[in-house]
């Protein structure tokens, strides 16, 4: 009987750890991580098309529609700025420029 109640506890034990592992600082910084690296990612394609549209209005091809790129270049450059402050990436593109 012994035998079978250490058993038990043992798995018990066991079973608290895991459940305090999967619910501890450490997972949730791996989904933060995670969801970090998907943020930079999409900085980085809004970064794209930023440069994208300040091309465009470099073009003399494309003066009929100059007000209109510069309108989304502008709500681009808005959205990366409230992109920063949103997700806190501030320190992140602080160390990637710097590097």
């Amino acid at each position: 009987m012994i035998e079978v109640n250490s058993m038990y506890l043992e798995d018990k034990g066991r079973r608290q750890r895991e459940h305090e592992k999967c619910n501890g600082e450490g997972r949730r910084k791996g989904a933060q991580t995670f969801r970090r690296g998907r943020a930079l990612e999409f900085y980085r394609q809004l970064g794209t098309k930023r440069d994208t549209l300040k091309k465009q209005l470099e073009s003399n091809e494309l003066q009929s529609i100059h007000s209109i790129i510069a309108g989304e270049l502008k709500a681009t450059e808005a959205i990366m700025d409230e992109f920063i402050v949103t997700f806190q990436l501030t320190e992140i593109l602080g160390e990637t420029t710097e590097e």
